[in-house]
């Protein structure tokens, strides 16, 4: 298994994810199948990608030669047995649905070669679980892009209970082929490590509002100007979608209850179809026709306290060092470039104050519960 080769990649799933990473695939010179169910959703993957690719010829990055090449190098079809015949990884990128990723891969074990690698592009269902529905737990693993897949440099992978250390070193190396950077999330533990920090950080950011009456804007000013975040928290979780925010913690929750303190505007705002951009109406309103962006400010950002958030993330931090899932400087680099936090987060709580963290953390423990119980790692940063 040392010699593991990577040249045949098959993508099942053309949505915004799919398509992407078929896209990214190519452009680094592997031979790629593109499948979904119907024809459809293909023709218009296919689309997307000839215009992406189009693009980047009018801004002189590819040339039309180079942009022909890669499009012909991606074939698309509705039919699973020809996708996977002559591939080595198939990457599956389809709905965030346990019971369907399940389907999906009890159909993949009947009709794949015993040698090819099973990677999942999910951002919060536990690998292992997924394992289990095949006889090759050693060849399932992790490999969580960001959206979109074309421009974000982040990928997540995340080893099974079971994966075979050749077969992470393989991913990393196909990750490093793709021009992206690869984090290595240790365990399958919930969130994994970009979300484990996000999800929680929307929720307290709702609590935020309540407990303290700041406004949505002072909230994202203190955000984006004092914690260094590329826009404000609920900014950012409109662009995301509150739809993926909510689905994401009810799966987090659902295999660590103390993984974060829930807060009802999510799911009421998920209730509602109020999702963000996509649907025009989030925590702001947004017009379809042009984006603008919300009007935060310094002033606004010095009206909001920002510590029980800088606590809430960097509890959650400390959480995955003290648990081998990571080290700090993965972490920064986790944040750097999956959520765009221009100023290390281990740097800002030095400057709050690592004693000031662990009493409002304490503080926060007692009214609200274990959620925020200080991780031990936290007094040994003092």
């Amino acid at each position: 298994m040392n010699n593991i080769q990577i040249k045949n990649v098959t993508v099942l799933g053309s949505g915004i994810m799919g398509h992407g990473i078929a896209q990214i695939a190519s452009m680094a010179g592997y031979n790629v199948t593109l499948r979904d169910i119907d024809q459809k959703l293909l023709d218009k993957a296919m689309n997307n990608i000839k215009w992406s690719l189009d693009k980047l010829v009018t801004k002189n990055k590819l040339t039309q030669q180079k942009c022909e090449d890669i499009y012909n190098r991606i074939k698309p079809t509705i039919n699973l047995t020809d996708a996977v015949q002559k591939c080595d990884l198939i990457i599956e990128a389809v709905p965030e649905i346990m019971k369907l990723k399940q389907t999906v891969y009890a159909e993949l074990e009947k009709i794949a070669a015993d040698n090819v690698i099973f990677a999942s592009n999910t951002s919060t269902l536990p690998i292992t679980e997924i394992s289990k529905i095949t006889k090759r737990p050693d060849k399932v693993i992790g490999i969580h892009f960001f959206n979109p897949p074309q421009l974000m440099k982040l990928v997540e992978i995340i080893p099974g209970e079971k994966t075979d250390q050749h077969i992470t070193e393989a991913i990393n190396n196909f990750v490093l082929s793709l021009n992206k950077n690869p984090i290595l999330c240790r365990k399958d533990v919930p969130g994994f490590i970009v979300n484990r920090l996000f999800i929680p950080m929307v929720h307290e950011a709702c609590h935020i509002r309540e407990r303290q009456h700041n406004s949505l804007l002072e909230i994202d000013s203190v955000v984006k100007f004092k914690l260094g975040l590329p826009m404000g928290i609920f900014e950012l979780a409109d662009f995301t979608g509150l739809d993926v925010i909510h689905k994401a913690t009810i799966e987090m929750q659902s295999r660590d209850t103390n993984i974060i303190n829930k807060n009802h505007i999510i799911e009421d705002l998920y209730k509602n179809n109020n999702l963000g951009r996509k649907t025009g109406q989030g925590f702001y309103k947004y017009d379809h026709i042009e984006y603008t962006r919300v009007n935060i400010s310094e002033d606004l950002a010095d009206k909001c306290d920002p510590i029980q958030i800088i606590s809430n993330i960097i509890n959650n931090a400390a959480w995955l060092i003290s648990h081998d899932v990571s080290d700090i400087d993965e972490i920064e680099k986790a944040v750097k470039l999956g959520l765009g936090i221009k100023i290390p987060i281990f740097k800002t709580a030095k400057k709050y104050g690592i004693q000031n963290i662990i009493n409002t953390l304490n503080e926060m423990y007692k009214k609200y519960g274990d959620v925020y119980k200080p991780d031990e790692l936290l007094y040994k940063l003092i």
